[in-house]
């Protein structure tokens, strides 16, 4: 099969490195508004060739991997444009919106994905091999896509030894607000706090590695965050309420020096990773 990406990011061009080696696929076909972005995808190797928007709508399997509104624009203009059969699959990381928006007449041409999978890099000098191997990829209300649709979808993220779980899109939009979304805000929230309150020099000092790690999720791309909680603002408020009901919970403990308390709420705190 020839398969297209629109989006030669992080997340297309590692895409398009990985799909460049399973031995169904003929070609990897890119397509980019940034002219720089076609070029580095080029010389990296992450696509055989870059293509204008129309060339690659002709393609047997269409990935979408652009931000939630762009993802949303490009289906309202691909009924008409699209072979009758085409696979196309959106990697956006929010789902309900997105299913609600596609168009009546190529519903069943559209799989909704999300792979839970990325770096804190952006850009497609950022692409890596191997980025969605072992990976979740969560598919969104199959049994509205078409027998073939399903089966093209399975079979790719399967060649990309990808994890398959299955959900309805609202759910899937609830759970990433706690699991992906609510994080982000909150690495945001912690660098902003700590640049509002020292200097570049104790920062470089004194940041060791529990700071790094829960700071660095605050590289990530700007613009695509501020999509993704424009999204899901519904399940993402949620969540930071939740948060912040936990977190004073904390902070009551330590004020009134509940050492106790505090170790409770530490050591349940720790479970966690024996689930992860």
């Amino acid at each position: 099969m020839t398969l297209g990406i629109i989006g030669l990011g992080l997340m297309g061009g590692s895409l398009g490195m990985d799909l460049r080696q399973l031995p169904f696929v003929n070609e990897v076909i890119g397509h980019d508004h940034n002219a720089s972005h076609c070029d580095t995808a080029l010389a990296m190797g992450l696509v055989d060739k870059v293509v204008d928007f129309d060339t690659l709508l002709q393609c047997d399997t269409i990935f979408l991997s652009v931000p939630v509104d762009g993802i949303m624009a490009i289906l309202q203009q691909m009924p008409g444009r699209i072979k009758a059969d085409a696979t196309v699959i959106d990697l956006g990381s929010t789902k309900a919106r997105i299913v609600e928006s596609i168009p009546e007449p190529i519903r069943r041409n559209v799989v909704a994905a999300h792979p839970m999978t990325g770096t804190e890099n952006f850009g497609p000098q950022a692409a890596i091999t191997g980025l969605y191997k072992d990976k979740v990829v969560v598919l969104c209300d199959m049994d509205e896509s078409g027998t073939r649709q399903q089966e093209t979808a399975v079979r790719l993220f399967s060649g990309l030894h990808m994890r398959l779980h299955y959900m309805r899109a609202h759910d899937h939009d609830r759970h990433a607000a706690f699991i992906s979304h609510m994080p982000h805000a909150i690495s945001y929230s912690l660098a902003n706090t700590v640049l509002n309150q020292e200097d570049k020099y104790n920062i470089l000092a004194l940041a060791a590695g529990g700071f790094r790690s829960m700071s660095r999720l605050a590289k990530s791309s700007p613009n695509m965050w501020e999509d993704i909680f424009r999204q899901n603002k519904e399940h993402l408020l949620e969540a930071i309420n939740l948060f912040e009901d936990e977190l004073s919970a904390m902070k009551k403990a330590i004020k009134e020096e509940a050492w106790d308390e505090v170790h409770k709420r530490l050591e349940t705190g720790k479970k966690l990773h024996e689930i992860i």
